[in-house]
């Protein structure tokens, strides 16, 4: 096999240094990042879901262990049974556990995900469609900082054709899913009527604009926020599209991606708790985001903590990490 062109060299240096745990399928997408990754020499371990919603799950898996035996990876492998009604959204949440899971116990610093430039366009497409800013439709970057790891994905600047003419040419072995051509989901619908054309007449310009554009919404967010432990202390903005725009990247760092109800929820109280786990309380001059907790505090932390204008929901968490009360004000 020819080493492939298609991965970004600066992408393959940085790997070259990071324990790595790829997301993988078993699908065109996934097996291509595998032998790329492969042939480049980049170490790596993988991680695989079991939906059990096709008859081809339990091959799909089978073909995840063939690999790792081949080629000497750890393999993850996690089964589950999701319910029809909001597969997707519950799907992607089983995923993102099972891989932070396996972050936290095996110390990876890297989850490599085979998103590409299909996924991308059919992403902005939908988001301006439904109504959304620049930094929304954006969605997918090739780096995205976590709270304890990055998400890469190397192949964001490739499409999918590209990818099975990488297969097809190397003779290499992958999956269909069949529900990737059903239109009962919306997304296929944007890929098939929209995205694919697109991409099939404009390819190279699609691929440099969204090049252009992460390098600006990069520019439009504000940079400065200070962080203490799990504590993120954001400078307020009279713009609300700012503020919401730092919660979500503070969010997305602790491991919580903001739904659009939530956002609402956040902007509209002002003082709320996130997914049951994260609080975000909007201060005199600047926004809280911190772990919630419930521990019980002494009136002496109460009166401390009040005269300093701390908000409730955080000083717990304040107290229970024992930050230094002059620590939590922005310079």
């Amino acid at each position: 096999m020819q080493p492939s062109p298609l991965l970004h060299e600066s992408t393959l240096a940085s790997l070259q240094h990071t324990k790595n745990l790829l997301a993988f399928s078993g699908g065109g997408d996934s097996t291509a990042l595998f032998f790329l990754l492969h042939v480049k020499g980049i170490s790596f371990d993988i991680a695989h879901v079991n939906y059990q919603t096709r008859p081809q799950s339990q091959e799909e898996e089978a073909y995840a262990k063939e690999l790792s035996l081949r080629f000497n990876k750890n393999l993850f492998t996690f089964t589950c049974n999701l319910k029809e009604r909001n597969f997707e959204h519950h799907a992607r949440h089983v995923r993102y556990e099972f891989f932070e899971s396996l972050i936290h116990e095996h110390g990876y610093e890297t989850l490599i995900m085979a998103h590409h430039l299909g996924d991308q366009l059919e992403w902005f497409l939908m988001q301006l469609c439904k109504g959304a800013g620049l930094v929304e439709m954006i969605g997918m970057r090739e780096w995205e900082k976590r709270e304890a790891y990055t998400i890469v994905r190397p192949l964001l600047h490739v499409s999918k054709a590209h990818l099975k003419d990488f297969l097809e040419k190397e003779k290499i072995h992958f999956f269909e899913d069949e529900s990737n051509a059903s239109f009962s989901h919306l997304r296929n619908t944007f890929r098939y009527r929209f995205a694919t054309p697109l991409l099939e007449a404009y390819e190279a310009g699609i691929a440099k604009s969204f090049a252009y554009l992460d390098e600006d919404t990069q520019r439009l967010l504000p940079k400065r926020f200070k962080r203490i432990k799990e504590l993120f202390i954001i400078p307020l903005h009279d713009d609300d599209l700012i503020n919401i725009r730092q919660i979500d990247k503070a969010l997305k760092i602790l491991g919580l991606l903001a739904s659009s109800k939530e956002r609402h929820e956040i902007l509209q109280t002002r003082n709320c708790v996130v997914g049951h786990t994260l609080a975000v309380v909007f201060g005199e001059n600047a926004i809280y985001i911190a772990p919630y907790r419930k521990t019980p505090l002494t009136k002496n932390e109460k009166e401390m903590y009040r005269k300093a204008k701390i908000p409730a929901k955080i000083r717990a968490y304040l107290a229970s990490e024992e930050i230094d009360i002059n620590e939590v004000v922005l310079r």
